[in-house]
């Protein structure tokens, strides 16, 4: 069963892959697990250290970060 919780990090400036089909095992970020379906992951970046919570259920309306979309499932 997969978390729905956010996850908390503090991310470097750089590039990063959010996984938008929750079947990566590197959470929250993309390692290759969508090849083959309709999913491709979200890019974002990021231009200062910064401590963030990223989406965890999918469900977000401001992906990749965590809007709360998880208490209303």
């Amino acid at each position: 069963m997969k978390k729905k919780m956010p996850i908390v990090v503090t991310l470097e400036p750089g590039t990063y892959y959010w996984c938008t089909c929750g079947e990566t095992n590197k959470q929250p970020f993309c390692d290759g697990s969508h090849q083959g379906t309709e999913f491709e992951p979200q890019v974002f970046k990021m231009v200062e250290k910064k401590q963030v919570a990223i989406c965890n259920c999918q469900r977000t309306h401001n992906p990749p970060f965590c809007d709360g979309t998880h208490f209303n499932r």
